[in-house]
């Protein structure tokens, strides 16, 4: 009888190794449907959930966000990733894409996490644009809305190379773009999506939230040098910057560093 008081106890006190479940969901977004993955600890009835966003070009099964959703998921953290319009599985053209459009994107992702019932609370995280779109989401949202904030590697460069004419190496007239300019892979971005970067209010909407964030970017980092995460921490009256030395844009290889970092920051009660 003894022994087995024990073991129940055991099981009490020892860390929980929670099985996670991933479903296949759609969801109405701002240019079409959007293509998300939701990631829940089956063993919980109730559990804090992250919305996760992709960067420029990237989508929803980029390692930093699949190490980031099994991340949150051992500390019982529900997560959806998904394809922003024009990306991976999700509709719409990528010349269509804007960080605006984004932004509603992430809404109504927010609004569908709203409705699960298991949900206690939502924070959100980013990576590159999607960082971007994270933080100005939170900012019209509010600290009521989202608990938590990650950004890593933020791009809020993106209004100031919208500026200067110069897309990840491509030059065009600032003053008045092309119908569209052609990146690498032979990505189009349109018009509209440097029109409207020009005038981004990123930071502006950012320091309205008011509630914990943390930012995380290497010093390698020629995309988007780590001194827009400082900048962002200015803004912050809960901010924490954690700088990884030599990593890159992507943070290739510490991907699963990364993800604990940003799993530990959100598991804090």
């Amino acid at each position: 009888m003894l022994r087995k008081f024990l073991l129940a106890l055991m099981m009490v006190l020892l860390p929980l190794n929670v099985s996670a479940m991933s479903q296949d969901v759609t969801i109405d977004g701002d240019h079409g449907k959007l293509a998300a993955v939701l990631q829940t600890p089956d063993a919980l009835s109730k559990y804090p959930l992250v919305i996760l966003c992709h960067g420029f070009t990237g989508h929803k099964e980029s390692p930093i966000l699949t190490n980031l959703a099994d991340e949150l998921q051992s500390r019982g953290i529900a997560s959806i990733r998904f394809d922003f319009n024009g990306h991976g599985a999700s509709d719409g053209a990528f010349q269509d894409m804007t960080v605006l459009n984004e932004i509603s994107d992430a809404k109504k992702v927010y609004d569908y996490a709203k409705t699960l019932p298991n949900v206690t609370n939502i924070s959100i995280a980013g990576h590159s644009q999607g960082g971007v779109v994270a933080s100005m989401v939170a900012g019209e949202h509010g600290a009521k809305k989202i608990q938590r904030v990650v950004l890593m590697a933020p791009a809020a460069v993106l209004r100031d190379d919208a500026i200067r004419g110069n897309l990840f190496g491509a030059k065009y007239d600032a003053l008045n773009p092309p119908e569209y300019v052609e990146i690498f892979d032979g990505h189009k971005v349109g018009r509209n999506y440097i029109l409207t970067a020009q005038t981004l209010p990123i930071y502006e909407t950012a320091e309205k939230f008011t509630g914990s964030a943390l930012m995380i970017h290497g010093t390698g980092d020629i995309v988007v040098p780590y001194t827009y995460s400082l900048s962002y921490k200015k803004i912050y009256r809960h901010g924490e910057v954690e700088l990884l030395a030599r990593a890159d844009h992507g943070f290739h290889g510490e991907e699963r560093h990364v993800a604990k970092i940003a799993a530990d920051f959100l598991a804090r009660r």
